[in-house]
C-alpha cells in the first residue's frame, strides 16, 4: 500500500470511527431523555461530562504526546505501565469527587460507573498510540466504530428493558472490555509489540515530562464544562439537561479539530524534524480554515434546523434557547481551531506555555460562568463559554506564531 493510499485509509476510518464514537454521547442523552425523566437526563448529562474531565487523569499526557515522542527511553512499554497507574488514579479521584460533593447513592453510582467507562477509554488510548505509531490509524478508527456501534445498541437495549441508567451505564464498560480483548489487543500484537518487564523509572518519568500537557488537557475539559459546573451549583437538574442538549452540536465541532489533525501528527513531527516550518504553517492554516468553514455552516444549519431537530430527538422545545445554541456553536468553532494549534505545540514540546494559557483562561471562565449563570441562567452560561473560547484562541495564535518562528530560527 502506497503512503498516499495509507494516509487516505487512515483519514477515512479515523473520521468514521471517531465521529461515530463521539456521537454516542448525543445518542445516550437522546435515549435517557426519551426513556427516563428529565431529572435523570440532567444527572446523566452532568455525570458524563464529569467523567470526561476525570478521563484526563487516565490518559495523562495523551496519545498526541505518545505518538510524537522523541525520547527512545520513553517507549511504548513505559507508556503502557504509566497508563495502568494513571487509570487507577483516575478511578480513585472520581470516587473521591462523588464523596466530597456529598451526592446521594443514586447520583454517586452514575458518576462512578461513567468514570469507570471513561477509565477503560483512557487505557485504550495507549493501545491506540502503539497502533498509530505503526501507521495503522485506520485500525483505531475500526475499534472506535465497533465500540460506538455496540455501546449505543447495548445502552438502548438495557435502558429500554429496565429504565435504569445505572445498568445501562455498566453495559458501556462491558462493551469496552469485549472490544479491547477481542480487537484492540490483537491489532497491537500485529504491530509486533511485546510487553516487556516493567521499568519503573521511565514509566514514572512520564508523569514529570508530561505534566504540563496533562495540566492544560485537564483545564481544557474544565473550560468546556465550566458552565455545567456553574449550573450544577446554581440551577436545577432540568436546566442541566437543557444546557446539555443545546451544547451537543459543540461536541461535534470540537471533535472536528481532533478528527482532522490526528492523521497528520506523524507529518507534523516530520516537518519539525526537518525544519520545514513553512509546510507546517500551511498545513495548520488549511486545517484551521476547514474547521472555521464547518463552524460557519453549522451556525447556518442550526439557525434553520436545530430547534425542530432537538424537538424530534429529545421531545423538548428549545426555541427559547436558539440564540444560546448559536453562541455555543461559535465558541466551539474557536475551540476546535485551538485544538489544532495545541497539537502542533505539543509536537514542538511547548507545553509549559500552554499550561499558563489554560490556567489564565480557566480562572476567567470560573468567574464568568458562575457570575453569568447566576445573573442570566443558561444564556449567561453560553455567553461565558464563548467569551472564554475567544480569549483562549487569541492567546494560542500568539503562542503558535512565536514558537513556530523560534523553531524556524533554531
Amino acid at each position: 500500500m502506497t503512503k498516499e493510499n495509507r494516509l487516505k485509509k487512515n483519514f477515512i476510518w479515523n473520521t468514521i470511527g471517531s465521529f461515530l464514537y463521539s456521537a454516542t454521547s448525543l445518542v445516550f442523552l437522546v435515549i435517557v431523555a426519551r426513556l427516563n425523566s428529565l431529572e435523570d437526563a440532567g444527572i446523566f448529562t452532568f455525570a458524563f461530562s464529569n467523567a470526561c474531565v476525570f478521563q484526563v487523569f487516565g490518559t495523562y499526557a495523551g496519545r498526541s504526546y505518545q505518538v510524537t515522542e522523541k525520547d527512545e527511553k520513553l517507549n511504548d512499554n513505559a507508556y503502557f505501565y504509566n497508563r495502568l497507574i494513571s487509570v487507577l488514579l483516575m478511578i480513585i479521584l472520581g470516587v473521591s469527587f462523588g464523596l466530597v460533593r456529598g451526592y446521594d447513592g443514586y447520583k454517586f453510582l452514575i458518576v462512578f460507573l461513567l468514570v469507570l467507562y471513561k477509565a477503560l477509554d483512557g487505557f485504550s488510548e495507549v493501545l491506540y498510540g502503539i497502533i498509530q505509531k505503526n501507521d495503522r490509524l485506520y485500525q483505531v478508527g475500526i475499534s472506535l466504530f465497533l465500540k460506538g456501534t455496540f455501546q449505543a445498541i447495548a445502552f438502548f437495549a438495557v435502558d429500554f428493558l429496565t429504565h435504569n441508567i445505572a445498568l445501562a451505564s455498566l453495559a458501556l464498560s462491558a462493551v469496552s472490555v469485549v472490544v479491547m480483548a477481542f480487537y484492540d489487543f490483537r491489532m497491537v500484537k500485529k504491530c509486533r509489540y511485546k510487553l516487556k518487564k516493567i521499568d519503573w523509572k521511565p514509566s514514572l518519568r512520564i508523569f514529570k515530562v508530561g505534566f504540563f500537557t496533562f495540566l492544560f488537557m485537564l483545564l481544557t475539559q474544565y473550560l468546556i464544562n465550566a458552565p455545567k459546573y456553574a449550573i450544577d451549583n446554581n440551577l436545577s437538574a432540568d436546566n442541566q439537561t437543557i444546557y446539555g442538549i443545546i451544547a451537543m452540536p459543540a461536541t461535534v465541532l470540537i471533535l472536528a479539530g481532533n478528527l482532522v489533525i490526528f492523521p497528520f501528527l506523524t507529518r507534523i513531527k516530520k516537518f519539525l524534524k526537518h525544519k520545514e516550518i513553512g509546510k507546517l504553517n500551511g498545513l495548520i492554516g488549511k486545517v484551521s480554515a476547514a474547521i472555521i468553514v464547518c463552524g460557519g455552516l453549522g451556525i447556518l444549519a442550526s439557525l434553520l434546523l436545530i430547534v425542530p431537530l432537538f424537538q424530534l430527538l429529545y421531545g423538548i422545545d428549545t426555541s427559547a434557547q436558539l440564540v444560546d445554541t448559536l453562541i455555543i456553536i461559535a465558541g466551539a468553532t474557536l475551540f476546535a481551531v485551538t485544538v489544532v494549534l495545541s497539537n502542533a505545540l505539543i509536537a514542538m514540546r511547548r507545553t509549559g506555555s500552554q499550561a499558563i494559557i489554560f490556567i489564565t483562561t480557566s480562572l476567567v471562565a470560573l468567574v464568568l460562568s458562575n457570575m453569568m449563570v447566576k445573573s442570566s441562567g443558561i444564556f449567561g452560561g453560553a455567553l461565558a463559554y464563548a467569551i472564554s473560547m475567544m480569549m483562549l484562541l487569541l492567546l494560542y495564535v500568539v503562542a503558535y506564531v512565536y514558537y513556530a518562528r523560534k523553531e524556524k530560527e533554531a
